[in-house]
């Protein structure tokens, strides 16, 4: 079998993470992620599909969240089911879920059941709002999330709308990461004292806990509480982007004094000349000045004058182009794997790398290989 490494393309090792066992009970969205975080680190990821299609469809065999996972197939809400899934439970070191609280429960495969039969058992659980709180029994998705945890609001121009950032910085950063980051610190407390826990990992929760940093700025009178008027909000004029003459785009981020000067510089204007970057006063003449310079060519041109220097200026990528950026490309960012193109795992290990070894799993394809393997004959009795 071919073996993808973000470190040593075709090295052939598990990860990190070999020889634990991790049960997934299938959702949508930020659960399979974490689940391919821990896949890709070398988990042994058994992924428990209902026989019922995806509520997004889609095609299984492309879905990248789901590689690096075996899959088995049981009807939950058949008699033997809930008994199928306590039996890979108390085979496991770890189980996730999605879903709203008090399903798992009522199907039998909560926390209590899962750990009676398994005390050590790391029980992670994620959801948006969180297991309890005025909101938690209430459907939700990334968007109304971060509105909520006050991180969209920051986001976006001062006179616009505010920006979305697809579902990477609520289901991805706010959930996947907390939940990952969550069950691997109870795994390790496990392992020493031979006692579970359960793990609540909330998108609310997690996206909060992203704005630290910020919270720290506004009690410092450093940081506007309005979007588009900061620093790194897209309000200073040397942290931003600026379209070029062929609608392409270009991202600064000169904020040190020295990089900044090599930004002006390669813009093609006079340090000396320019007003005071660091009065706030001067932010909108700054602006329009370099906004004036960038439409006077293109976003390749403005490439290659950036190029190789300390100016901090990137051109704005779309996803493939992204795949092909030499940087990306040298490092083995994105890698080719089972006819499709992905992100390699991350992060680098230097002696236990992270690999592609599995196609995204197609729900049930690996039924007798886990029954046989888990040894877990209500597999194969419970088997769709």
């Amino acid at each position: 079998m071919s073996h993808h490494s973000a470190d040593r393309p075709g090295h052939a090792v598990a990860g990190p993470l070999d020889g634990v066992r991790v049960v997934e009970l299938a959702g949508i969205g930020p659960g399979p992620f974490a689940a391919m975080l821990l896949a890709d680190l070398g988990a042994d990821v058994v992924r428990v599909d209902r026989p019922v299609t995806s509520p997004l469809g889609g095609d299984p065999a492309r879905d990248v969240t789901n590689r690096n996972k075996r899959s088995v197939l049981v009807d939950l809400k058949s008699p033997e089911g809930p008994g199928t899934v306590r039996a890979l439970a108390a085979r496991a070191e770890i189980l996730v879920e999605g879903y709203r609280p008090g399903v798992a429960e009522r199907l039998g495969v909560g926390p209590e059941e899962c750990m009676a039969v398994n005390p050590a058992l790391v029980y992670g659980r994620m959801t948006g709002w969180g297991q309890s709180g005025p909101l938690a029994p209430l459907a939700g998705h990334d968007i109304g999330y971060i509105a909520t945890a006050g991180a969209l609001s920051m986001i976006g121009a001062p006179d616009g709308p505010p920006a979305l950032p697809a579902n990477l910085l609520g289901d991805y950063a706010g959930g996947s990461l907390y939940l990952t980051t969550g069950v691997l610190a109870a795994l390790l407390t496990a392992r020493v004292t031979g006692r579970g826990q359960v793990v609540d990992a909330a998108i609310v929760d997690g996206t909060a806990h992203l704005t630290a940093m910020f919270w720290g700025m506004l009690a410092e009178g450093t940081w506007q509480d309005a979007r588009g008027r900061n620093l790194l909000d897209g309000g200073c004029p040397y942290y931003g982007v600026y379209e070029t003459a062929d609608g392409g785009w270009m991202a600064v981020g000169a904020l040190e004094p020295q990089f900044y000067a090599v930004f002006v510089s390669l813009l093609g204007l006079d340090g000396d000349e320019l007003p005071d970057r660091a009065d706030p006063r001067n932010w909108s003449d700054l602006r329009a000045r370099f906004t004036s310079r960038f439409k006077s060519a293109t976003r390749e041109e403005w490439t290659a004058v950036f190029e190789g220097s300390d100016a901090c200026v990137a051109p704005v990528l779309s996803l493939h182009e992204a795949a092909g950026h030499r940087h990306l490309a040298g490092r083995g960012t994105y890698a080719e794997a089972y006819g499709v193109t992905q992100p390699a795992p991350a992060p680098r290990f230097s002696d236990t790398p992270g690999t592609i070894r599995l196609p995204p799993a197609v729900p049930g394809a690996h039924t007798p290989d886990v029954a046989r393997d888990w040894d877990v004959p209500e597999l194969l009795k419970d088997h769709c």
